[in-house]
């Protein structure tokens, strides 16, 4: 089998937007909405759903490569980073301070031309504490970088990439079309399916590359925005993540990429619509303190708080009592009327009965 990287027109990469001309108006709209939901909230808040989506993409771009992360140590080191909590312990959890730590430098970098420097340094920051390989730089060892799924004896070879010695050079090609400024760009989403599609099938690195190649998908969003992308491109993927090895796979068999840019373009879109809700989960629940205000104990303040610290999925199977009593350390009668009041309030609202009742945040 021959792969993209080995045909004579690697990387003259073709296809036809017919059949995403639809997603490409609906991508437009949304930017539209989301930029008139983040204009009603105040910095504090708008800072907050930022740092919702950079945990989600931390989070959810290591869990498609089967890595799990701690959302406690993703969130204090992303809001350190960024100067939102200079009292926020640092991460003891050096995978998630490295994914962390990716997300941050991603963002903040999105106008600055990519270059070899950019890339090494975010290697370094995701294989924060990582022995196993060489960190910021690129690959350098004689046996093929190969991806293979299956058991010891049993495995399926998806993709051979490109042998290191070649990498340099595939790199600095790759650069280059990153950074062209000569002629008219695709519409941001279509860049971005091509950089990820481009990337990946250079696999420049070790290890880290499907991370690395999603943040370089975001960073062409970004660009082609003129803005940091408001997106959680990794959470949508990670939904689907067979969906996204396979359109991937396929589309690393040839030139012609209408079938990958078809699959990607929607994926954008999906992901926008995530991010849609997640602003509206942040909206919604500023709404709700400030309409509480003055209302709540700070042991209820402190449960409503810790509620909604995982975001739009909640708090895992909901609140009862027993739950409320661990966090806050109080009587089982104390937390029976903490809890009826919240409920008077309209703060959260009961939900099933018997054995399985419990109380969702009412945002």
């Amino acid at each position: 089998m021959t792969y993209n990287w080995q045909q004579p027109d690697w990387p003259d990469f073709r296809y036809d937007l017919a059949a995403v001309e639809a997603d490409l108006l609906h991508f437009a709209e949304h930017v539209g909405r989301i930029g008139g939901l983040l204009h009603g909230l105040s910095e504090t808040d708008q800072n907050d759903a930022f740092v919702e989506l950079m945990i989600a993409e931390a989070m959810k771009s290591s869990a498609i490569e089967g890595e799990a992360l701690s959302r406690p140590d993703v969130k204090s080191s992303v809001r350190l980073r960024l100067g939102l909590d200079a009292s926020a312990p640092a991460s003891v959890d050096e995978p998630s301070a490295g994914a962390a730590e990716l997300m941050v430098l991603v963002r903040q970098e999105w106008d600055r031309p990519l270059d070899q420097e950019m890339m090494f340094s975010w290697h370094r920051a995701l294989m924060k504490g990582n022995t196993r390989v060489k960190v910021g730089a690129w690959r350098t060892h004689e046996e093929p970088m190969q991806v293979i799924s299956g058991a010891v004896g049993k495995e399926k070879l998806h993709f051979e990439a490109p042998p290191s010695a070649k990498v340099p050079e595939q790199m600095a090609a790759f650069l280059r079309w990153f950074n062209d400024s000569g002629k008219p760009p695709p519409a941001a989403p279509v860049r971005a399916a091509l950089a990820h599609l481009y990337f990946e099938s250079i696999h420049p690195f070790e290890d880290g590359n499907g991370r690395l190649g999603r943040a370089v998908a975001e960073k062409a969003l970004s660009q082609g925005l003129g803005r940091p992308a408001t997106i959680s491109l990794s959470r949508t993927i990670e939904a689907n993540r067979k969906q996204y090895y396979d359109a991937l796979e396929r589309a690393q068999r040839a030139n012609e990429v209408t079938a990958w840019i078809s699959y990607f373009v929607p994926t954008v879109v999906a992901a926008q619509r995530d991010a849609v809700d997640l602003v509206t989960f942040v909206l919604d629940q500023a709404k709700l303190f400030d309409r509480l205000r003055d209302q709540l104990s700070e042991r209820q303040t402190k449960v409503l708080k810790r509620m909604l610290a995982d975001g739009p999925g909640g708090f895992e199977g909901g609140l009862n009592a027993r739950k409320y009593i661990s966090l806050t350390k109080v009587s089982k009668a104390t937390a029976t009327r903490d809890l009826q009041q919240l409920v008077k309030l309209g703060a959260l609202v009961p939900v099933g009965a018997g054995r399985s009742a419990r109380y969702e945040v009412n945002v």
